[in-house]
């Protein structure tokens, strides 16, 4: 079957390990079920694995792609839950917890395998396109929002890197629930997006706003750490999946963090009851997620290099004739 897979680690040139080509359909295995891929969409998690970032070199070659929505082998349509492991269904009870692509082949392919308890119906309002966008990058922002902020309609909320996946899925997310919600971003037009999209006002990275946050989604790094800490209330959140500018901020800004008793809480994916929560919040009240771009599968190099130039507002699809 053709796929869009990791063939070699290069950490400072990771699209040099991308091929394109034929890899083997999957295997029937006990509790495990086949799904025909109709749409899939991109993550930086898959540009982190053509650098190594938790794919190991004796995994290769690895089909990547977190996200996908398809047809089950009972002719089902379905979006696939990601994370194996975490349940012991279809593998080892002992089995630590993993993504697609660290330990088991991915979704930018005709055909995937996963442990049957992780296949939930596709609410039919959402189109497989706009289906394969949450499980990773929505379903992350979901979490961050409701599960880990704890944020209620009425709170204010800080997005920091308007245009990302999290981000855009936050913006969308929390205007659907209430939220007050102000984002950053370098880029004007990305801005501009943004309060289309439901912030109540867009800002420079750094730019003072007109009220402390009750929570901020952060998934820059380095580059905003001050400014999200310092855009906090007294006894708000700041919740964080990623450092796509890096993990080492010049100022961690501890003192403010344990004199305004603030909670930093990381946060990383979600569970699958919160996936189906998010399918039916999709579907119950309209909101779909931002797509960027659906391209073919036989032109997902153009989708990586879109991706990793940061040239992008929401998600980028991958889809099977």
């Amino acid at each position: 079957m053709f796929a869009a897979y990791a063939a070699r680690i290069d950490r400072d040139q990771p699209l040099n390990g991308l091929e394109l080509g034929e890899r083997p359909a999957p295997e029937a295995r006990p509790g495990w079920t086949t799904v025909t891929v109709k749409a899939a969409s991109l993550n930086h998690h898959d540009l982190w694995s053509l650098r190594g970032v938790g794919l190991a070199e004796d995994k290769l070659p690895m089909i990547l792609g977190c996200d996908a929505a398809g047809i089950d082998e009972d002719g089902n349509e379905v979006v696939l839950h990601s994370v194996i492991g975490q349940s012991g269904h279809g593998v080892g009870p002992d089995e630590p917890r993993s993504i697609l692509t660290e330990r088991y082949q991915g979704t930018f392919a005709e055909q995937v395998s996963v442990p049957a308890w992780n296949v939930l119906p596709k609410p039919k309002e959402l189109s497989f396109e706009q289906a394969a966008c949450l499980p990773t990058a929505w379903l992350t922002a979901y979490r961050m929002l409701f599960t880990n902020a704890g944020v209620r309609p009425g709170d204010s909320v800080l997005v920091q890197g308007a245009g990302g996946g999290v981000a855009t899925a936050a913006i969308v997310l929390g205007k659907a629930a209430g939220l007050r919600v102000y984002a950053t971003s370098r880029d004007e037009a990305k801005r501009k997006r943004a309060v289309e999209l439901g912030a109540e006002e867009a800002y420079e990275p750094g730019a003072r706003l007109p009220r402390r946050v009750d929570a901020v989604i952060e998934t820059v790094g380095a580059a905003t750490w001050s400014h999200s800490v310092k855009s906090l209330r007294p006894g708000g959140t700041l919740v964080i999946s990623g450092a796509t500018s890096g993990d080492r901020p010049s100022h961690a800004e501890l003192t403010r963090i344990f004199f305004l008793e603030l909670r930093v809480v990381g946060s990383t994916m979600g569970s699958k009851d919160e996936l189906e929560d998010l399918l039916s919040f999709c579907a119950a009240t309209g909101v779909r997620p931002v797509i960027d771009e659906v391209l073919p599968l036989d032109r997902a190099r153009e989708g990586f290099e879109k991706i990793a130039s940061g040239d992008l507002f929401g998600k980028i699809v991958l889809t099977n004739s």
